[in-house]
């Protein structure tokens, strides 16, 4: 590290011990709770009842009162919990899970997207245009169309550009983003407004696409895209309200309980709209008793400070619906975009090694100032180079502020060089990883880093699990969609579309692991293990009722959807 890291050492060294007196509070245990009457609110009997906890892996029936577990077991361990107003629900068999935990969503742009132009899967130029088209029919000259979701990959490879939409949408300024989230196309009218034009420099940490003549070509990568986000009006807080109703009812459809929500927060991005977020939005709902699914809220890491403050004001759990995670920051962009951090060239592009999008003394800086006040963070990492600048980062942060829980977290953790895994497991590291983004890049990694290099180092949940990390599964709605049964499924087959063979089948996790990695070993990874994340008592009951009706047959087909989805031991879903 350059010479200030040096100074910044000495520093955190003499400070060490006195820092551990002022860590904000740990995280909260179980929320007190003390069984009230005799009898059970609900009983769920003739189930497969799946707890993803150890002590009592498997129940045929389960006790709910006042929205807790009060016993798993046989029907006739519950049946003493049964009163004349209990009410009880015969499964016949269908097999019973935790609610599922999505360990890294972005939650108000998912809702928000869910009503916008919708790109995900796209299979072509024409009915990419053709979904431009219809959006642009139903605004009026000057509206601003947005939409995402697209991945070049599905078509060929081209990126899309201004051109595409420049004939459809004279009169309308365009704004799409790649499921990614770190990359845009913005028609020319977008880009004129955005005052974009040869002259323009590249930001720091961001790329204009330029034709040879040096214009722009309407693609912005990374903090570039803030160049256009800046002119685009800001979204109404009634539709941000209304976002995350949709959400919450679109994450209840899945069998998602609870999610950790990464904000809306990208490189280059303001540092604002999460915190807005959580006063008009997260507040709003929990006060107007409209929240449907636990939150974990992670701000970026640049307000570290503010974090420690809220919490030292509010505690981490602030309701049984919200709870403070800690902060995030980005050190690379994505392998789509060209941005992923990489220790040799993109095949398909031999003069670049992806981006930086962050110094990382400031990195460094910032992270060891959160970590010593207690915060867990959160950091993205997708290519190998930036995964072992960040393992190198965390070797440091433990050398000057010690050995405590702070279950670290990359978010990611895409492509590993060939010793990092095994890194992981050091200092119990978490690796948020998001299984079904292997669907998309199985195809393209190859095109992208060369065949060699992607399988050898793309999405080792396996190697991470045996080295030690704690997998914790996510979908990065709206970069994909959330469908943990679909993520679970991938983790243990890792077949794409069309694909008669695993992608590296050494990689498959099992059943038990891969069910762990969206119920209890994601509630550990953000601190959520006390209260949820399995069906155990005193925890909150929350589970997802699937068609499967022995667990045999969920064993060996793992079913597309839910039947119902149960909160607080009540049904949200349907």
């Amino acid at each position: 590290m350059p010479a200030q890291s040096g100074l910044l050492a000495a520093g955190a060294a003499a400070l060490a011990v006195v820092a551990a007196v002022f860590l904000l509070p740990g995280p909260a245990p179980r929320l007190p709770w003390t069984p009230r009457g005799r009898f059970a609110d609900m009983i769920l009997a003739n189930a497969t009842i799946y707890t993803a906890d150890p002590a009592r892996p498997f129940g045929a029936a389960m006790a709910v009162r006042g929205g807790r577990v009060l016993h798993v077991g046989t029907y006739d361990s519950v049946k003493e919990f049964r009163g004349k107003h209990t009410y009880e629900l015969n499964l016949s068999g269908n097999v019973v899970l935790p609610g599922f935990i999505d360990s890294h969503v972005h939650l108000i742009d998912g809702g928000l997207q869910l009503a916008r132009v919708p790109l995900r899967g796209v299979r072509s130029k024409d009915v990419f245009i053709s979904r431009v088209n219809e959006a642009v029919r139903d605004k009026h000259p000057g509206q601003w169309v947005r939409g995402g979701g697209w991945n070049n990959d599905f078509w060929g490879g081209d990126f899309p550009i201004a051109a595409w939409l420049d004939d459809i949408s004279p009169d309308n300024p365009v704004w799409l983003t790649r499921m990614d989230g770190h990359m845009g196309v913005a028609n020319s009218l977008a880009i004129k407004i955005a005052g974009i034009d040869k002259n323009t420099n590249d930001p720091v940490g961001g790329t204009i696409v330029r034709t040879t003549e040096r214009e722009p070509n309407g693609l912005l990568v990374d903090a570039a895209m803030k160049l256009v986000l800046d002119v685009i009006p800001d979204v109404s807080l009634t539709e941000r309200r209304e976002s995350l109703l949709r959400a919450s009812r679109h994450a209840l459809m899945r069998g998602v309980t609870t999610v950790v929500d990464v904000g809306s927060y990208f490189p280059g991005m303001s540092e604002k709209q999460p915190w807005q977020d959580f006063s008009d939005i997260y507040e709003w709902a929990q006060s107007m008793g409209k929240m449907m699914i636990r939150v974990c809220l992670f701000f970026p890491l640049p307000t570290w400070s503010g974090v420690s403050d809220l919490i030292h004001k509010k505690g981490r759990l602030i309701s049984e619906w919200i709870h403070v995670g800690g902060v995030k920051a980005f050190l690379d962009g994505s392998l789509g975009s060209s941005s992923a951090l990489f220790y040799e060239p993109y095949k398909d592009d031999p003069g670049s090694f992806g981006l930086q999008l962050i110094d990382m003394d400031v990195l460094l800086n910032a992270t060891l100032e959160s970590d010593k006040s207690g915060l867990q963070v959160a950091i993205h990492a997708i290519g190998d180079k930036a995964n072992d600048m960040l393992l190198d980062m965390l070797d440091e942060i433990v050398n000057l502020n010690g050995v405590r829980d702070r279950r670290f977290r990359v978010e990611h953790a895409q492509h590993l060089a060939p010793s990092a895994a095994k890194r992981f497991g050091e200092h119990n590291t978490i690796a948020s990883v998001q299984p079904d983004h292997l669907l998309d890049d199985a195809d393209s990694a190859g095109k992208k880093i060369g065949v060699e290099r992607a399988e050898r180092s793309s999405y080792l949940f396996r190697s991470l699990s045996a080295g030690g990390a704690h997998l914790a599964f996510g979908s990065d709605w709206p970069v994909s969609d959330i469908n943990p049964l679909q993520a679970i499924k991938t983790a243990m087959f890792r077949k794409p579309p069309g694909w008669e063979v695993p992608w590296m089948s050494a990689e498959c996790l099992p059943l038990d692991d891969s069910l762990k990695a969206h119920t209890i070993s994601a509630a550990h990874a953000c601190f959520l293990d006390p209260v949820l994340g399995s069906l155990a008592e005193g925890k909150y009951a929350d589970f997802v009722v699937l068609p499967s009706t022995s667990w045999k047959e969920f064993a060996d087909d793992i079913p597309g959807h839910v039947l119902a989805t149960y909160v607080n031991g009540k049904k949200a879903y349907p």
